[in-house]
């Protein structure tokens, strides 16, 4: 797939493929998101590798819920929200 002439993976994270300045804007949510309620740096790590890994993700959106994986999996209480709950 190419946007603007470029190759977008299908697969990636925004972070990896930033159509028109998306990973920013989420970013800037993320950083809105209170300490409190916010997912641990290691484990947000974790829940992105597993979103990676599925054939869900498409251009950092979850195919299943249409959230921005990034922003979804930042906040602690939110869960995968595939039948298989993966994280």
């Amino acid at each position: 797939m190419l946007i603007d002439g470029k190759p977008v993976c299908k697969r990636c994270l925004l972070l990896e493929t930033d159509p028109e300045g998306l990973f920013k804007k989420v970013s800037e949510l993320i950083s809105l998101i209170p300490e409190d309620i916010k997912t641990p740096e290691e484990e947000y790590g974790r829940r992105l590798e597993i979103c990676k890994s599925c054939d869900g993700l498409q251009n950092g959106i979850c195919k299943e819920c249409g959230c921005f994986v990034e922003l979804r999996a930042a906040t602690r209480k939110n869960y995968c929200p595939s039948a298989y709950h993966k994280w």
